[in-house]
């Protein structure tokens, strides 16, 4: 039976409502002739974690993941514009949070310290008397000197 620590089965990934998604059009950056320049197709998808019905545990670990797509006033901002399509980067865009909740729906095994065996501590000391000892045989001795 597995203890308190373990997690028999991964955690379900929740699920983000409409809602709580917002997306804002961009003209898309690069190249692209005239189309680039007359046509919003690039998405900025916008998600406060603070407001969302994510659970308590997973907003949590979702607001401590070392990105940059997360600001300080825990509000995400993923930038889409891969494609030539407005409906494709807003796909692409929710793939992406979603791998971000994801990420962060995985909760990581608690590590408990342990002590080296008698074995480690035994083979250290050895390695530590052999060094030792090639670093005493290396000195002079008066004695040699003369």
């Amino acid at each position: 039976m597995p203890g308190p620590s373990e997690n028999p089965r991964p955690m379900p990934r929740p699920t983000i409502p409409d809602d709580e998604v917002r997306f804002v059009a961009l003209r898309a950056q690069g190249a692209g002739g005239q189309h680039v320049n007359k046509a919003s197709t690039a998405v900025q998808l916008i998600f406060d974690v603070h407001r969302s019905s994510l659970p308590d545990d997973v907003r949590a670990r979702l607001l401590a993941l070392p990105d940059r797509r997360i600001g300080t006033d825990g509000v995400i901002t993923i930038k889409a514009g891969q494609f030539r399509s407005q409906a494709l980067n807003r796909a692409d865009a929710r793939r992406r949070l979603e791998a971000l909740v994801d990420a962060a729906c995985h909760v990581p095994r608690v590590r408990r310290p342990t002590r080296p065996g008698r074995g480690a501590i035994e083979r250290r000391l050895e390695s530590k008397r052999q060094r030792s000892g090639i670093k005493t045989a290396r000195r002079s001795r008066p004695e040699d000197d003369r």
